[in-house]
């Protein structure tokens, strides 16, 4: 008993989280550090499988610890994540080793975790990623949105984003919720695009007890299921006049009144409004009302389709395939370099949502390994297998085919005079030279400082 409890004292010492199981798998110790960083009790944990303690990233697919008592080689530094009590996805670094009884027969297997959280928010800062609850993005468009968005949250201010569908503009709105001080309080969202007049005033007011055929009991609507909170108004371009009256009252005076209702209610909850139709226009064209823009138009947030931040592509692919990972228990490893190209070359008119929704379909089609071709939709493996892809389909085409136009600009705009065309761009003149070479650009004969050989006169 006394090296029992000698031994676990020096395992809590251990500032990395260990643990240790039996031929079952049952976990037979759980240091105070493995506590501290899944937030599970040592008692709730003793006695559990280890894969429903911590349902990493490996347990189903390549458990590293099953791994060593199979073939008895030690796992060191193995990157991973697990899932925290609190639902979190952590990233860990895991090493493995057996554990012997003093005959040396095996007894069980041990594993150390390492908290590599920091070093992964480092990373990503050197990579120029940053990330906001679901929004991902390494593009500086979205990187001027998602630095204004903390003081945003914490304004209160009503809200108005557009964006193309499909963008996320229900994700920007979460995320300017979570990042409030109403982050405890309910976030509501409602489609108004969805419902005709009568059913969206019930929808966001209620209604009373009599006030339609039906109607046998009170019913309180968004407004008042979100109290302090947030409601989204989604599509609010799509709404009729009419009701942007009632809607600007809400706006203004904080009031409403339940359908059938004789007494006002107050709302505390803040307004966020999102539409994929530019409001400016539409209030130009009188389809919307002037006021009532004003008063969603505190502050405006603009989402970038997906085609405008192609650079995005590959790391919201990666966030997909990590999230797909963790919901159907595979480890899919990635996209095959000539399935992204495909991917890279596509308009996505759908936008992000697009994207998921061909990440989604190729995890169903896809067992393990890679994502390849014909996980795809037929749109993208319509093209013959062996056919070379186009060249703006690969990035380095995409810089190809960015330089080709560069240069032909500045070559048109110097009247062809490759000196001054070099001096445009910022280039030696034997660094265009050599690029002129290599992309194919063709010259005149001569360049803007020579003119024309002048056709001999008639004699």
């Amino acid at each position: 008993m006394e090296r029992q409890a000698g031994a676990e004292s020096i395992l809590d010492s251990i500032s990395d989280g260990v643990f240790t199981v039996d031929h079952q798998w049952r976990i037979t110790s759980f240091n105070r550090s493995a506590e501290q960083i899944t937030g599970i009790r040592r008692d709730d944990a003793l006695g559990r499988p280890c894969a429903d303690v911590f349902r990493a990233s490996m347990c189903e697919a390549d458990c590293a610890l099953r791994r060593t008592m199979k073939t008895g080689r030690p796992v060191i530094n193995q990157a991973a994540y697990i899932i925290n009590a609190a639902g979190e996805r952590i990233p860990v670094s895991i090493s493995t080793a057996l554990l012997r009884d003093r005959q040396g027969r095996i007894t069980g297997g041990a594993e150390t975790f390492r908290d590599v959280s920091l070093i992964e928010t480092l990373r990503k800062e050197l990579e120029g990623r940053f990330q906001i609850g679901d929004l991902v993005s390494r593009s500086a468009a979205m990187r001027r949105l998602l630095d204004v968005m903390p003081q945003v949250a914490q304004s209160g201010a009503t809200v108005l984003i557009q964006g193309e569908t499909g963008t996320g503009k229900e994700l920007l709105a979460r995320a300017i919720h979570d990042l409030s001080p109403r982050r405890r309080d309910p976030f509501v969202a409602v489609h108004c695009g969805a419902l005709p007049d009568t059913l969206l005033e019930s929808e966001l007011f209620g209604y009373c007890k009599g006030a339609f055929t039906g109607a046998n009991r009170d019913k309180p609507g968004r407004f008042a299921l979100a109290g302090p909170g947030t409601i989204f108004l989604d599509e609010i371009g799509d709404v009729s006049p009419a009701f942007q009256v009632r809607l600007l009252r809400v706006l203004q005076e904080k009031v409403y009144e339940p359908l059938g209702g004789a007494r006002s209610c107050r709302t505390a909850a803040r307004v966020i409004a999102a539409t994929h139709s530019h409001l400016e226009a539409r209030v130009r064209a009188g389809a919307f009302r002037e006021d009532l823009f004003y008063r969603l138009n505190v502050v405006q947030l603009g989402l970038p389709p997906l085609r405008d931040r192609r650079e995005d592509i590959p790391l919201l692919s990666e966030h997909f395939i990590q999230r797909f990972n963790r919901r159907q228990n595979k480890a899919i490893s990635g996209i095959a370099p000539d399935v992204m190209a495909l991917l890279m070359a596509h308009p996505f008119p759908g936008n992000v949502r697009e994207l998921e929704n061909i990440i989604e379909r190729a995890f169903v089609l896809c067992a393990r390994g890679a994502i390849e071709r014909q996980h795809l939709p037929d749109l993208f493996a319509a093209r013959p297998a062996g056919a070379p892809a186009p060249v703006a389909e690969t990035m380095t085409g995409q810089t190809r085919a960015a330089e080709s136009r560069a240069i032909r600009a500045a070559l048109e705009s110097a009247g062809f005079n490759r000196a001054a065309a070099a001096r445009a761009l910022g280039l030696h003149k034997s660094t265009l030279f050599r690029k002129i070479k290599a992309l194919g650009i063709t010259l005149p004969a001569t360049d803007g400082r020579h003119r024309a050989p002048r056709p001999p006169r008639a004699k």
